[in-house]
């Protein structure tokens, strides 16, 4: 035979090294090290190093055998492991649970992460065979580390946990738990030592959004899952006493689980307003006071703790349970009442306080400012214009956004009615609702709606110090509210005069309560106090043959009743406010109250002029204006556009026309000149206290830098009652 035809049996090469046989499809590619668990599982294959050739070129076709081959074995062993741990052998099941427990030490895993992936792919296949018996491998794998992770294991990672909570929903609690947990400032102390994989270092800003990512995956696969997770947001919001950042991080990502999830929207706006309360209640000074001292180093070191990277902040020797012992103890639930006792009242701690609440204000101020801007503006088709079903898809798509933005101020509405209302004192909160209210004319008066049912329509058995707060959010409100425009503010008044007329009408025929006249009184401050900033705007058109002439609303004149009343408010209400009231009155040539007031320095305190028994007291009622000067530097950005002056409605010293009635009362107030009073009130000073006459003063000079509220003793919110019913 030819040797060279190519049928010669010498053209038939043999392999280079070793035997080789299409049924031997193992190589010496795939001799990996997996792990002992590994080994233990492939004792029973042939042990021929021959059979394992050592070959140049891989194709894809053994490739996919070789993560076949290996995926086999992993699931064998933890089917193996699963049925032992039933049978009372907990050996291989341990060994599983230490695969996903990372170094005690480090915090980081043990094994790598693309065999933390196979385990996990093996796992899947038996989620439903996971026993109660079984909850520390879930636990082992729920506690890992894996935002830390490289890409590719973070979105395995977030498969299975779907795929977990869909087969197996007990573990819900677990994870959700450890998501709001990874959300807080203190989760970055799991990744401070992890061996993270790459050389791309990891802020916080890529952990959070991982978590994102995992919790609205859930979202998507789980329609009940927020009122699983709202009581878990609550346990870990940081206490009042952890830093700032801890706030900062937690409300950060609070918010914007909104943007996903608009089911939690008004449950986690509730929870930010009712934790800036509990610090803006111990904020009882005037700012003024604290500029002499040194700041905190919050304020010397501004910096953006999403930006911080992962392993550079600080100490990290704390391990896992360290993190969780911390958490629980400084965690929201955690009671305050043994803490107020504890609480530092120095300098620094009303600094730190203050910071604080600027910080978390301005996150939620910032919150609804991107709602907002996301508006697009429409524009309206013209009467000749009809549009076309395309049109109308896309105009209806552009209302979305408003539509949007009018469900967040319901809920903002809603969350003042049961929380900022019934806390009294608050200082800087309660503006979270003045800033919304003036993105839209509807808004304001709904805010308005609401003040005025609270305040004159509620019920005979309706809590009198959630009245009286009511009645002094109105007199603030329209007086400070730039938005607020001259009809609205004759509006509020007319209501506002109604029931003051209603009220004399009563106590002349014997009807009205004599134990309780302080929402009377309330509504009395109020209508003076908006007189002194709105009083151009109370006045009607003059028509031509009047021009020049002042010529007020009716329904003020119902004033002059109230004045000289038996109730007296003019001895009841805030003397800050009467005598300013006295003086632009006088000025204005409405009313002339001096001499009344003159006569009240000799006459006995009103006796039916009392409160709700164990509520606040007079003064305290009388002199809450919720809406006095915003102090606070980095979210009183948003305030100064909207707010009223006292500067930009003072009455000059061309309008005051007589200014010498100063004299008539020996200790009268001259405006502009104030001292610290009785507990704590801040009061008027006198020209005769002073030895000097008012000559720069005038009557532009009142209610101007300072606050008119008291500076207020460090003091709690007043839990106000719950039942009101609105008619």
């Amino acid at each position: 035979m030819d040797p060279h035809s190519r049928h010669s049996q010498f053209n038939q090469r043999t392999p280079k090294t070793g035997p080789f046989s299409p049924s031997m499809r193992f190589e010496q590619t795939q001799k990996v090290t997996l792990d002992k668990y590994t080994k233990a599982s492939s004792s029973s294959m042939p042990s021929d190093s021959s059979l394992f050739t050592s070959r140049p070129i891989a194709t894809n076709s053994r490739v996919k055998q070789d993560e076949k081959f290996k995926k086999d074995m992993f699931l064998a062993y933890v089917n193996k492991a699963l049925l032992e741990k039933l049978n009372g052998h907990s050996k291989d099941f341990d060994d599983l649970v230490d695969q996903f427990s990372p170094n005690k030490s480090t915090l980081a895993p043990t094994v790598p992460s693309t065999q933390l992936r196979i385990w996990l792919s093996a796992l899947s296949h038996v989620l439903s065979r996971l026993e109660r018996r079984h909850a520390p491998l879930v636990e082992a794998i729920v506690r890992l580390p894996w935002s830390t992770m490289d890409a590719a294991f973070v979105k395995s990672y977030i498969v299975f946990i779907g795929m977990l909570i869909s087969a197996r929903p007990e573990y819900l609690s677990l994870v959700l738990n450890r998501i709001a947990m990874g959300f807080t400032y203190q989760s970055g102390l799991l990744a401070v030592s992890s061996n993270l994989e790459g050389s791309t270092p990891l802020t916080r800003r890529v952990i959070y959004d991982r978590q994102h990512a995992l919790l609205e995956h859930l979202f998507n696969l789980i329609p009940t899952l927020p009122s699983s997770l709202a009581p878990l947001l609550v346990r870990n919001f940081p206490h009042k006493r952890q830093p700032q950042a801890s706030h900062v991080a937690y409300i950060r990502n609070l918010l914007r689980m909104t943007e996903y999830c608009g089911e939690l929207s008004e449950r986690v706006l509730g929870l930010i307003v009712d934790r800036a309360l509990m610090v803006d209640v111990e904020i009882q000074v005037e700012l003024e006071e604290l500029e002499d001292s040194e700041p905190t180093d919050s304020e010397l070191f501004e910096f953006d703790p999403f930006d911080t990277i992962v392993g550079q902040e600080g100490d990290s020797s704390d391990d896992e349970e360290d993190l969780d012992d911390s958490l629980s103890d400084l965690s929201s639930d955690a009671s305050s009442d043994g803490d107020a006792k504890d609480a530092p009242t120095d300098t620094k701690h009303i600094h730190d306080m203050v910071s604080k609440l600027d910080a978390i204000l301005r996150l939620v101020f910032d919150h609804f400012n991107k709602l907002h801007s996301s508006i697009p503006t429409v524009l309206l088709p013209s009467s000749s214009y009809t549009p076309n079903a395309h049109d109308r898809d896309s105009q209806s798509h552009e209302r979305e956004p408003h539509t949007l933005l009018a469900t967040q101020f319901h809920t903002l509405l809603a969350i003042f009615d049961r929380s900022i209302l019934r806390t009294f004192k608050s200082r800087y909160t309660q503006f979270l609702l003045f800033w919304y209210a003036s993105l839209d004319p509807e808004f304001s008066d709904l805010f308005l709606g609401l003040l005025v049912d609270k305040a004159l329509f509620a019920s005979a058995s309706a809590n009198g110090v959630e009245r009286v707060a009511a009645s002094s959010y109105i007199g603030s409100f329209v007086s400070r509210a730039q938005f607020i425009d001259r009809e609205g503010a004759q509006r509020a008044v007319k209501v506002l005069c109604a029931f003051l007329a209603a009220h004399l009408d009563a106590v002349e025929v014997g009807n009205a309560s004599s134990s309780n006249h302080s929402v009377f009184y309330a509504i009395v401050q109020s209508v003076f106090l908006i007189f002194c900033f709105r009083w151009r705007d109370l006045q009607e058109d003059p028509d031509e043959h009047e021009v020049g002439r002042k010529i007020w609303i009716s329904e003020l004149g119902v004033l002059q009743r109230v004045i000289t009343s038996d109730l007296n408010p003019l001895k009841v209400c805030s003397q800050n406010v009467v005598h300013q009231f006295a003086r632009i009155a006088q000025a204005t040539d409405f009313a002339y109250c001096f001499s009344i007031l003159e006569a009240n320095k000799r006459a006995p305190y009103p006796m039916f002029a009392g409160v709700v028994p164990g509520s606040p007291g007079p003064e305290d009622l009388h002199t809450f204006f919720p809406f006095d000067p915003y102090k606070l530097p980095r979210s009183g950005e948003y305030i100064q556009g909207v707010y009223r002056e006292w500067a930009a409605v003072a009455i000059g010293d061309d309008e005051d026309e007589d200014e010498d009635e100063d004299d008539l009362i020996e200790d009268g107030p001259i405006a502009g000149d104030w001292e610290q009073g009785r507990d704590g009130l801040t009061i008027p000073t006198t020209a005769s206290k002073r030895g000097e006459s008012d000559v720069d003063g005038g009557l532009d000079a009142s209610f101007g830098g300072m606050s008119i509220s008291p500076a207020h003793r460090r003091t709690r919110p007043v839990a106000m009652a719950m039942a009101i019913s609105v008619s």
